[in-house]
């Protein structure tokens, strides 16, 4: 396991070199390292893994130089051992290191090793900043919605909650093409099939994509609600259809 060399922070950390190695990178990070704001994210995100307690502002600072200074291979290849280091912000720096909207000369590696994290998603945080990496990804080739579906098929939860939030860039079309329409009819189907599970994370994951959908396109989210909302949780319809007419998630109990 990576143990940080800082106790402290000594200097600024939002300009600096591109990192040799993953070890290299970490130590850039545990420079911003605030060890109170680590105890109290361990204790929020109550999973048993390193946090440094640095802030997204400045993990934003450094992976945006990172990316810049290096190339498509040294940046993949960091990014994955940052991912395999099991730190808090080792793992959003690697999202953050392929959250971009085009990745030249070819994005498929990259897609690669966002789909080989997956599996091991084990809390929102980190599942959601990688997932904002995989809907580039899957924006800029549509046909990865295959690799997509098999998620929904999984045991793991975060696997199948990964599913709608990757593909949250669907909820947002303005004037959706027929094969945009397509793909959202059929992750829509995948939401369906989700109204029983009793999971919190899958329900608030369902609402969130009938949330945002009715800000472009209400009538569909209202009619999937009319269809499937009396098989959601009351808080998910509440969310659901907080845009919605008021009324709209009314008539549908459980």
């Amino acid at each position: 396991m990576w143990t940080s060399l800082a106790t402290s922070p000594s200097r600024s950390p939002l300009s600096n070199p591109a990192p040799l190695t993953a070890a290299d990178a970490l130590e850039s990070l545990s420079r911003a390292a605030k060890p109170q704001k680590a105890a109290e994210m361990a204790a929020y995100h109550k999973v048993d893994r390193p946090y440094l307690g640095v802030a997204n502002p400045e993990i934003d600072g450094m992976t945006r130089d990172w990316r810049r200074a290096l190339s498509l291979p040294d940046r993949l290849a960091l990014a994955e051992g940052l991912w395999d280091s099991n730190v808090h912000e080792g793992r959003i720096a690697a999202a953050k290191l392929l959250t971009q909207a085009r990745i030249r000369p070819d994005d498929s590696d990259a897609w690669a090793l966002i789909c080989r994290w997956v599996p091991e998603f084990d809390a929102w945080a980190i599942a959601d900043h990688a997932s904002i990496a995989g809907q580039k990804r899957l924006v800029w080739q549509p046909e990865r919605l295959e690799d997509v579906e098999a998620w929904t098929r999984s045991e793991h939860m975060w696997s199948r909650r990964a599913a709608l939030v990757m593909t949250l860039p669907w909820t947002k079309l303005r004037n959706p093409k027929p094969e945009e329409i397509e793909a959202r009819e059929r992750i829509l189907g995948w939401a369906a099939g989700y109204v029983s599970d009793p999971d919190w994370f899958i329900q608030k994951a369902v609402a969130w994509w009938l949330r945002e959908l009715s800000r472009h396109a209400p009538d569909r989210s209202r009619q999937f609600l009319d269809d499937h909302g009396s098989q959601m949780k009351a808080f998910a319809r509440r969310e659901a259809s907080r845009h919605l007419p008021p009324g709209a998630d009314k008539g549908h109990h459980r």
